[in-house]
């Protein structure tokens, strides 16, 4: 019988994070205050605790993992690899498929861990409340679920689209005891100044991030919490990619590409970063992160500084972007619907170590449906980028008789997106590609720095 799944046991959970920052060819850029001056970690201490920016600053190679966090992730880490016997049969390809399972986690995604993370070490700095954004709802999940653990309260800023889209989202919140609210909201400057542009404003993740910010900024007893993008979240997700190596090691394979859905960066980083280690020593691999032509950030947008936020609250950090007052339309993979990226993704992109790609939104539940039908798992809309990308590097395999290893990210399930499939199989969904003035005007309106 064909091995399926590659397991590891609980001890081998990596004891340890990845920090890329070691192994990257120059340093990363510092974020910027409003006077174009580095930030300082006092500026940042006003919303952060001080353990978390030691790690957004530290560039040591290995950070240990407290064994409280070790101990929670054991409710569902190690996931699991499989390799995808059935897709390959379906497409009659050579290539060899392997997929990680992220969706086995209580909140259904890659995300609660960073999530337990920074739970853990605002507990331990005294804090009792965070604020905190959410696209799809996957974070807001899985930091729900860490405040219950840790016993912080929660409030989540909930993109009002993806609000009324998921429900169901905000229920799995609430049942964890966190407060939801659909941003923009009247009850933040913020919320409020963009609702007088804008009564109607479906939100987004920038406007989202600046209510929770100022929310936090505001009251000593609160700190923020993000899902995505800033170096220590994409730290905490290297344990994803730590555990690939393993399997793969058990497996007696390695990947000639890696892909995964790349929004804010975390899932992407998570997975490639502990592979760029092996490519610095040497080794070919294709890291591949994959977004939506409607929020085409590394593929079409600008590296430059840019606010993480839509009304100017957070630092300016060096990165690709779309501009920080970009309003996405309502695709389905609420998760990929940010205007910039990682730090340290965006840099690794512009120095040639990693790839981009970009696909439009039915092709994505093409693949997600294809997947489905033949693994069994139905995955969240943010996967189904990766499967794209990953259905289609073996489709040219098949042309080329390579038989090449492939593997993908699948972040999450998609059982809370099947108002989504419903518009797909009812043939609602859009193609949209972001139009090229939109991008070129905000471009004009970017900060100027120096």
């Amino acid at each position: 019988m064909n091995q399926t799944k590659i397991l590891l046991d609980e001890n081998e959970i990596p004891t340890h994070w990845y920090n890329v920052m070691a192994d990257m060819p120059s340093p990363p850029a510092p974020p910027l205050g409003p006077d174009g001056k580095p930030v300082s970690p006092e500026m940042l201490g006003a919303i952060f605790p001080p353990a978390i920016l030691e790690q957004e600053m530290s560039a040591e190679r290995w950070i240990p993992i407290p064994d409280e966090i070790r101990q929670i992730l054991c409710l569902w880490r190690p996931s699991p690899l499989y390799r995808a016997h059935r897709l390959e049969a379906a497409l009659g390809t050579p290539a060899r498929i392997y997929y990680k399972n992220e969706g086995v986690s209580p909140a259904g995604s890659h995300k609660p861990n960073t999530a337990v993370a920074q739970a853990y070490y605002n507990r331990e700095a005294g804090i009792r409340r965070l604020t905190t954004e959410t696209g799809a709802g996957q974070w807001g999940s899985s930091i729900a679920l860490a405040g219950q653990m840790f016993g912080l309260e929660v409030r989540v800023y909930m993109v009002k689209v993806s609000y009324e889209q998921k429900p169901f989202r905000r229920s799995m919140m609430e049942t964890w005891g966190a407060e939801v609210l659909a941003s923009p909201t009247d009850t933040t400057r913020s919320g409020r100044q963009i609702l007088a542009q804008d009564p109607d404003s479906p939100g987004s993740l920038g406007i989202a991030i600046s209510e929770a910010v100022e929310e936090a900024a505001s009251r000593p007893d609160t700190n923020y919490a993000l899902g995505s993008v800033l170096n220590h979240v994409v730290l905490h997700q290297t344990i994803i990619g730590q555990e690939v190596k393993k399997q793969f090691e058990k497996a007696g394979d390695y990947p000639d590409a890696v892909f995964a859905p790349c929004g804010g960066g975390s899932n992407f980083g998570g997975v490639a970063f502990p592979f760029l280690a092996d490519k610095a020593a040497g080794r070919e691999v294709r890291l591949v992160a994959v977004e939506p032509t409607s929020c085409p950030t590394l593929t079409r947008g600008h590296y430059a500084y840019d606010f993480g936020d839509s009304v100017g609250l957070t630092p300016l950090m060096l990165m690709y972007t779309l501009g920080h007052d970009f309003v996405p339309p309502g695709i389905h993979a609420g998760g990929l619907r940010y205007h910039g990226d990682s730090p340290l993704v965006s840099q690794l992109h512009k120095e040639g170590l990693i790839e981009a790609v970009a696909v439009p939104q039915i092709a994505t539940f093409d693949a997600g449906v294809q997947f489905a039908r033949a693994e069994g798992i139905i995955p969240a809309p943010e996967s189904c980028h990766a499967i794209r990308a990953c259905i289609d590097e073996a489709l040219r395999c098949k042309e080329t008789g390579e038989a090449k290893t492939l593997f993908f990210n699948l972040s999450g399930h998609g059982h809370f997106d099947m108002s989504s499939y419903d518009k797909y199989f009812r043939g609602e969904l859009e193609d949209y590609e972001y139009p090229e003035e939109a991008i070129n005007a905000a471009l004009d309106r970017l900060p100027k720095v120096g």
